[in-house]
């Protein structure tokens, strides 16, 4: 019998791309991609669905057999920051109502982002432990620890097969920024090409650690096809790949369009940003499950610059 995979959140910045890819690797009768919203552009089976509603993706996951869970449903930084109690709910029930299921035995493995907002203001900033203080400040980072401090619970106490991941900023030409504090990183590069100039959000010094989409996915399926014993942390892997701030991406975007402008006006994404690491120590998925990311800025830049200036012809 094939290995059937859900995918909860298709619809957001991850998911579109991880039903892409799982589908070229599994095949698209082995996926099936749900949000709260239709989608007739779904490569495989699509479903409305709730994560908030525990029954409706019972009712799926027996309709279509499904063993393997992708939850990527969840309201990001600076969205939650402004329906706090609604980011709770979501990013928290959701994830319940999941590993319930796992407890059950009604399916058998679990993926569920963390990020790196579950840090704090008081965790080291360079270079951020695997295992460090975690005092996060904002509604998303709260319940991306709180999610953690779950996933390893069911671990330990019923063996459910959960992996997680601590996504830094994820940049993406396919999908437009999603209410994240990260989300910088990719109207930048449509800004520099529809107008030349870009208002930053964010102070020009600010530095973040960030990801290509397509390293994100390679970890993220690397993590869920990784020996279960080679999976060592059950709470929330850290991941790295490339830190920088909005004047040295500018300066990147410079080498491709020299007369591109930045000019900065700092919001409420400031002090999320500030709270949150400049590096990350990923050395523990390198080791156990052997992740490696392949892109830097320079070269994820020209990538950026090339596919969007596809899009656009």
């Amino acid at each position: 019998m094939k290995n059937k995979i859900l995918v909860i959140g298709a619809g957001g910045q991850i998911g579109k791309e991880l039903v892409e890819e799982l589908c070229k690797i599994y095949g698209s009768d082995t996926i099936v991609a749900s949000d709260i919203k239709a989608d007739s552009t779904s490569p495989c089976t699509y479903e409305i669905l709730d994560v908030m509603d525990a029954k409706a993706i019972a009712a799926i996951v027996k309709k279509h057999d499904i063993n393997e869970v992708y939850l990527l449903a969840a309201l990001l930084s600076a969205t939650a920051e402004k329906f706090p109690e609604k980011g709770w709910q979501l990013n928290m029930v959701g994830l319940l109502n999941v590993l319930e299921l796992m407890r059950e035995k009604v399916i058998s493995k679990l993926y569920w982002p963390s990020s790196i907002a579950a840090f704090g203001p008081n965790t080291p900033k360079v270079n951020t432990p695997q295992y460090t203080i975690m005092e996060p400040s904002t509604v998303y980072g709260i319940s991306k620890q709180a999610g953690e401090r779950w996933c390893e619970y069911y671990f330990r106490r019923y063996g459910a097969d959960v992996r997680s991941l601590r996504y830094p900023g994820l940049i993406s030409y396919k999908s437009p920024p999603g209410g994240g504090t990260t989300d910088y990183a990719v109207d930048i590069y449509h800004e520099a090409l529809a107008k030349g100039r870009y208002e930053c959000f964010l102070n020009s010094d600010t530095v973040l650690p960030m990801m290509y989409m397509p390293d994100a996915l390679k970890a993220t399926i690397g993590i869920m096809q990784a020996d279960p014993d080679k999976v060592k942390i059950r709470s929330s892997y850290n991941l790295a790949a490339i830190s920088f701030s909005p004047n040295e991406i500018a300066a990147e975007i410079k080498k491709h369009i020299p007369a591109f402008e930045i000019t900065y006006k700092p919001d409420a994404r400031q002090a999320i940003a500030d709270s949150w690491p400049q590096s990350i120590d990923d050395s523990e998925a390198r080791r156990d499950w052997g992740w490696k990311h392949e892109y830097t800025l320079d070269t994820m830049t020209s990538e950026m610059l090339l596919h969007l200036e596809k899009a656009k012809k």
